[in-house]
C-alpha cells in the first residue's frame, strides 16, 4: 500500500484530501503574535477573510520534522509500506529539508524493516506541488507501483505549470516567494502579472491588463501546453474570489476532454 503525503502548502480541497486519504503537515502560521496551525486552526477561507485587519504582516514557518515523522509513523501503523511525500519548491520553502531530515530520522527508528519512502522536491509552489500530488493518486488508484509513481514524480516535476496572478505582489515579495525586481515591474506597468516557476522560483513571465485578458491567457497556456496522454485536468484555485475562479472552470469546461477542479 502507497500512502501520499504533503505540505498544506498544496492547498488542495477537503474533498480531494479526504478521499486519497492524504497526510498533511501544517505549516504554522503566525498571525499578530499569536501562532496557527494551517488547515488545523485557520482555514484558507478564515485567513483571507481577515487579511486586512492583521495589525502586522502574517509569516509562515515550515513543518517540523516532526510533524512529518509523525505522519510516517501513522501511516506505518495503518498498514502502509510505501510512502511517497511531495513538498513545495525546497527554493520558497524549508518544507523539503524538514521532511528529508525526518525521513533520515524515520529510517533509522526502522533499520532492518520493509519500508520505502521517498521524498520530492516537486520545485512548485501550491497547486504545482498539489498536482502531482492527485497526479499520483491518480495513477495508485489505477494501479501504478511505487517505483513507477515515484519515477513519474521525478521526471516530470519540471514540466508542471501553474500560474497565478495578484492584485497586490507586496504579500508575496515579503514571504519571499517573489524577488522584489519582479514584484517592481509589475507595479511600474500597473497591470495584472502574472506568476509561475522558473527554476524553483517564483517569476513574473506575462502582464496583462484586465482580469479577461488573464483569463484568457490561462487559456492560451493550457491549449499549447496540455498533454492528454499525461493528465486530463487542471486544478482551479482561489483566495478569496471564488467566482472569478468559477469563471475560469466554465472556460475550461468549453474545451473538452479537459477537466477543472478545484
Amino acid at each position: 500500500m502507497i500512502k501520499l503525503i504533503g505540505d498544506s502548502t498544496c492547498d488542495l480541497s477537503d474533498e480531494i484530501i479526504q478521499k486519497y486519504q492524504i497526510g498533511i503537515a501544517p505549516l504554522t502560521i503566525n498571525i499578530d503574535g499569536k501562532t496557527y496551525k494551517d488547515r488545523i486552526d485557520i482555514t484558507a477561507d478564515e485567513f483571507f477573510a481577515h487579511l486586512a485587519e492583521y495589525k502586522t504582516h502574517p509569516t509562515t514557518a515550515m513543518p517540523s520534522p516532526a510533524s512529518f515523522i509523525d505522519l510516517f509513523e501513522e501511516a506505518l501503523a495503518n498498514g502502509y509500506s510505501e510512502i511517497l511525500c511531495i513538498c513545495m519548491s525546497s527554493k520558497t520553502s524549508g518544507s523539503y529539508q524538514s521532511a528529508m531530515i525526518a525521513k533520515e530520522l524515520f529510517e533509522e527508528e526502522h533499520t532492518g524493516e520493509s519500508i520505502r519512502l521517498h521524498v520530492v522536491d516537486s520545485t512548485s509552489m501550491s497547486h504545482g506541488s498539489g498536482w502531482l500530488i492527485v497526479k499520483s493518486a491518480r495513477m495508485i488508484e489505477n494501479g501504478a507501483d511505487f517505483d513507477t509513481v515515484t519515477e513519474f514524480n521525478e521526471k516530470n516535476k519540471r514540466r508542471v505549470k501553474h500560474f497565478l496572478s495578484v492584485d497586490d505582489l507586496d504579500n508575496l515579495v515579503r514571504s519571499g516567494r517573489l524577488r522584489y525586481g519582479s514584484a517592481l515591474i509589475g507595479k511600474i506597468m500597473k497591470v495584472k502579472p502574472i506568476m509561475t516557476m522558473k527554476q524553483g522560483e517564483g517569476a513574473i513571465v506575462s502582464k496583462e491588463r484586465g482580469r479577461k485578458a488573464v483569463l484568457q491567457h490561462y487559456l492560451n497556456a493550457f491549449k499549447q501546453r496540455i498533454d492528454l496522454d499525461e493528465s486530463d485536468f487542471v486544478i482551479v484555485g482561489y483566495t478569496s474570489d471564488r467566482l472569478y475562479a468559477e469563471n475560469l472552470v466554465n472556460l475550461i469546461k468549453e474545451k473538452p476532454p479537459m477537466k477543472a477542479i478545484f
